[in-house]
């Protein structure tokens, strides 16, 4: 290890030329090296779920001239496995593997809501829930950060579509923002302290992302207090002095020094401060430092033990949506005839397309597997059914009819083409390729006994077929390991233990978003506001197709002992839930314990109930084992932006624990205490707001009931009418019949600013 920078030092020896330069690449993936003072340059690279780094003796530039690194699950799957340890592992093998290349920053973990499924980078992101995604977000940061190199959190903020995407103005209020869309960011920096953090290409709220001050300073660092390295997305950067002086501190790509002249100019004419870009230029030899100065790798990179664990991600990660009459898991030992139909089975589709496309170290297929599991009394064929382009053949439908007709199990591989889910566009539609379909609905004539497995990165909808399949086991893309680890669960090797983190509904106009995703003329309005996924469909108590946190398991779980008590009050209010779970069925398995919390009543709407808490349970069968979760004052909070922080009202809130956000097995009700939520008042506050306050509304029903003839403060019925008027409003109806005089001395006063 080497001495550390002097960052200071350093900084005092730059010219301002220099400066300028160093907040801008000197390559497609390097930052800018400043020879005379030994200033190196630190590689970037994207890897959200692989290290694609780029191929240096490549003659041109594509997604797939990189060097061969393992393609783990992608994070549709990781974020189905709900295993915060399991991903913390990951981490650390991207780390391994990125340490080796020489990349001292990762661009991952990409934690995004997703908004709607048609999103074509869903794939890349891991849930519809802000805790689920923050807390393995914050994991997979640790594991890379463990290992000497700098995750890059991204996309901050509100990138939840790529129609339009270096562009689009996301028009949202701040509560949404706060509570689902910057939730996760919030959690990974104050609990996983990320290296760097990704500023999308999107508006909000009219300004760019990387231009805008309020979320790259005020929040970011002021209030989440971030001490790391702001980075651009690639070509992100409208106006690189407004970006600077917001709080981005580098851009990429090089831009060939245009952007550094902009800066040098605008440092002369005045228009930014020196100290500014003194600020930025010193995250940027910090981060430099704690690249270079981490560690040699202590052994090359374990190529198989890194592949051996992509294939039990892939199997903790999988859902298993349906099991009619415990069709799965196949026996590899019976006497039986399986078909095995669909091209997927034999050229897996694994990952997405775009910038996170991993060129593998190897790939596995689920067929080779298959066969290498299979025990000599199991007979076995593959008929490919349809080929990858989607031209419909009819060949190879009669040719898959008559191999599901000859075998007692008919197991079916379909999915999303590679064309349909990638960076740079969005979805059409949840269906899947109607060639798929009409092979689907031909085999199950010919045998009921039918199996799908599924390969996508995104939602599909199920209605339309799920009736010809007695399973549905949802793999997601599943990684270079995928194969294997689909042959491991078809054949109860592995017993499926992932849980949805996306709500898969019956149809795309069932989303919340339906009306106003992707937008237009440049602008997209989150209408649906704070019911995004679970929270919509729980709220309306809407059917769905399969609901979020849900997935079934070749054993079964019982839930008891439920006990939820309250320890102190206010801001310090811990609410600790304890409970026991068992395993009840006949093999070894895994539960996603999830604990979700409704507020009985609120002074502003709140979902139905939202996921605070979750624990992933191995259990032998027959044994159980005690689950213990701490909500605190945070989890029981929502957003004010009355009062422009987390507020806490007391009363009652519902606690319920169970295997999803509709089997909920167990609930209690507990009673929280908090101090009285203040509204702060003026002239411009309703009536009702004033009468609520505890100094304000004695004092404003005294003027109500003095005023004769005044009817207001003594019929339940006309103050009702004017509760909702401002009361500047009350002041002019009243034309001088009311004395007003006691309250503007209150409006000036700190009480009535006090929230």
């Amino acid at each position: 290890m080497r001495d550390k920078i002097d960052v200071l030092s350093v900084l005092a020896a730059l010219t301002l030329e220099e400066k300028a330069g160093l907040l801008s690449g000197q390559g497609a993936w390097e930052t800018a090296a400043v020879e005379r003072l030994g200033i190196g340059s630190v590689t970037l690279t994207d890897g959200p779920h692989g290290v694609r780094k780029h191929d240096p003796d490549a003659e041109h530039f594509s997604f797939t001239a990189s060097l061969p690194a393992t393609c783990f699950p992608t994070a549709a799957a990781l974020g189905s496995s709900w295993d915060v340890e399991l991903l913390a592992e990951i981490g650390a093998a991207l780390g391994d593997e990125a340490r080796a290349a020489g990349v001292g920053v990762l661009l991952g973990p990409g934690v995004n809501i997703k908004r709607s499924p048609l999103c074509g980078r869903n794939f890349e992101y891991l849930s519809e829930d802000p805790v689920l995604t923050g807390r393995l977000g914050a994991a997979l940061v640790r594991g890379v950060q463990s290992r000497g190199v700098g995750a890059s959190v991204k996309h901050f903020a509100a990138n939840n579509q790529e129609t339009d995407r270096m562009r689009i103005d996301v028009r949202a209020d701040e509560r949404t923002l706060r509570e689902i869309y910057l939730a996760a960011f919030e959690r990974i920096v104050t609990e996983a302290r990320p290296w760097t953090v990704m500023a999308s290409y999107n508006k909000i709220n009219g300004g760019y992302a990387g231009e805008n001050r309020w979320l790259l300073t005020e929040v970011l660092r002021e209030q989440w207090g971030f001490d790391g390295l702001v980075v651009s997305d690639w070509g992100a950067v409208s106006d690189p002095v407004a970006a600077v002086a917001a709080g981005l501190d580098l851009e990429m790509p090089t831009t060939n020094g245009a952007s550094a002249g902009r800066l040098v100019q605008a440092v002369r004419d005045g228009r930014l401060d020196e100290a500014v870009l003194d600020r930025a230029v010193t995250r940027l030899l910090t981060l430099l430092d704690q690249v270079t100065g981490a560690p040699a790798p202590a052994a090359p990179v374990d190529v198989e033990r890194h592949h051996a664990l992509a294939r039990r991600v892939a199997a903790e990660s999988a859902v298993l949506l349906k099991n009619q009459d415990a069709i799965l898991p196949l026996d590899p030992c019976a006497h039986m005839h399986v078909a095995v139909i669909g091209e997927f089975a034999r050229t897996p589709r694994f990952q997405g397309a775009g910038s996170s496309q991993v060129t593998p170290s190897r790939v596995d297929n689920a067929w080779d597997a298959l066969t290498a599991a299979a025990g000599e009394h199991l007979r076995m064929t593959f008929v490919p059914g349809f080929v990858l382009s989607g031209e419909q053949k009819e060949d190879l439908l009669d040719e898959a009819v008559r191999a599901a007709a000859a075998a007692d199990v008919a197991v079916v591989f379909l999915g999303l083409p590679e064309g349909e889910e990638s960076e740079g566009f969005d979805r059409e539609h949840l269906d899947l390729p109607q060639v798929q379909l009409r092979l689907l609905e031909a085999v199950a004539r010919a045998n009921p006994n039918v199996v799908v497995v599924l390969a996508n990165g995104g939602a599909v909808r199920v209605t339309t077929w799920e009736r010809h399949a007695r399973a549905i086991l949802e793999g997601w893309l599943a990684g270079q390991a995928g194969g294997g680890a689909i042959a491991d669960l078809l054949f109860g090797l592995a017993n499926p233990c992932g849980r949805l983190a996306e709500t898969v509904p019956l149809r795309l106009q069932d989303t919340p978003c339906h009306l106003d995703f992707p937008g237009s003329a440049g602008t997209v309005s989150y209408g649906e506001r704070i019911y995004v996924g679970y929270r919509y469909y729980d709220a309306k108590d809407m059917p769905v197709g399969y609901p979020f946190g849900h997935g079934l398991s070749y054993t079964t779980f019982a839930y008891s002992d439920l006990d939820a008590t309250v320890e102190g009050e206010g801001e310090d209010v811990v609410v600790r839930v304890r409970l026991t779970v068992a395993n009840t069925g006949p093999v070894p398995g895994k539960e996603v314990v999830q604990v979700y919390l409704g507020d009985a009543e609120s002074s502003v709407d709140r979902p139905v109930r939202e996921l605070k808490a979750f624990a992933k349970v191995e259990l032998a069968p027959g044994g159980s084992a005690p689950v213990e979760f701490a909500l605190t004052a945070r989890d029981l909070s929502f957003y004010s932006t009355v009062h422009g922080r987390w507020v806490l009202e007391s009363g009652d809130f519902e606690v319920a624990v169970g295997a999803s956000s509709r089997d909920l097995r167990l609930t209690a009700t507990v009673a929280v205490t908090a101090p009285p939520l203040r509204h702060p008042l003026d002239w411009h506050s309703t009536v009702g707001d004033w009468l609520a306050h505890p100094d304000a509304g004695p004092r404003l029903r005294e003027v109500l009931s003095a005023a004769e003839g005044s009817a207001v403060a003594s019929d339940p019925a006309i103050l009702r009418m004017v509760e909702s008027l401002p009361l500047n409003r009350l002041v002019q109806m009243s034309q001088g019949h009311l004395d007003f005089s006691d309250l503007a001395e209150f409006v000036d006063s700190p009480a009535a600013r006090q929230a």
